[in-house]
Parts: structure tokens; C-alpha cells; sequence
């Protein structure tokens, strides 16, 4: 499983969800510059799980930080057809200050081994879709 950094501002941090008895999760997002037009910014959400969900807490609205995230993807299937999720778990979280804000391969620290994924994964449609 590939891991990736990314570095960018923080503009959302939301309460932790008790999802089931034995899963919880927290998610946050982060503000990617575009630096051909500011106007193009992503926005991009992760989410922390179980024992990570508390990496955020030092981390003020404003902030840079750096967070490192796995990929996860998931089939599901209801009533006959068949969609695909995708979520970014965050699994290391840092003070970004004077980092590139692009993402990157992560460095040679390996990341923690997977973790149950959410129940409440939102869809991931084609890039080129708009959300209207």
C-alpha cells in the first residue's frame, strides 16, 4: 500500500463520531493552494481513525500542517449494483510551516498497519465531474 504526504492550510476540524461500539473516527480538511488560480483551490477531506483520531487536537483553524495518508478504497455492493468509495486515512499528522504545498511519496517511515475502514465512506465520482 502506497502512503503519501501532503501539506496545506486547515480550515475544518470536526468533533470525533462514535460510529459503531467499536469504531470512531474524526475528519478534518485541509485548503491546497493552486498556484496558477487561487480560485481553483482543493479542498480535500481525511479522516483519522480509532487510536488516531486525536493526531488534529494541537492544530489550530489556520494552520499549516503536513499530514501523512493512506489511500483505501472499498466495493459495495446493495440491491445489484455495485459503487466504489474511497477514503484518505490520515495516520501522521505535523506542523507544516515552509512545506510544499503539493503532495508528494511519503518518506521512508512505513505506515501504521490498516485499520477498519468506515461504514460512512463518501462516494468518489470522476475528477472531472462537477458537484452540481
Amino acid at each position: 500500500m502506497a502512503s503519501f504526504d501532503i501539506s496545506g492550510k486547515l480550515i475544518e476540524k470536526y468533533d470525533v463520531q462514535q460510529v459503531t461500539d467499536s469504531f470512531k473516527k474524526r475528519e478534518f480538511v485541509l485548503e491546497i493552494v493552486n498556484p496558477n488560480n487561487s480560485e481553483w483551490n482543493d479542498f480535500i477531506k481525511f479522516q483519522s481513525v480509532q487510536d488516531k483520531v486525536n493526531l488534529i487536537e494541537p492544530f489550530n483553524i489556520g494552520d499549516t500542517i503536513k499530514v501523512g495518508f493512506n489511500i483505501k478504497g472499498r466495493k459495495w455492493e446493495k440491491e445489484g449494483k455495485v459503487n466504489y468509495f474511497s477514503n484518505l486515512d490520515a495516520w501522521r499528522i505535523e506542523s507544516g510551516a515552509g512545506s510544499a504545498a503539493a503532495p508528494a511519496q511519503a518518506a521512508a517511515t512505513a505506515p501504521p498497519a490498516a485499520e477498519k475502514t468506515s461504514q460512512d465512506i463518501v462516494s468518489k465520482g470522476d475528477e472531472d465531474d462537477l458537484p452540481f
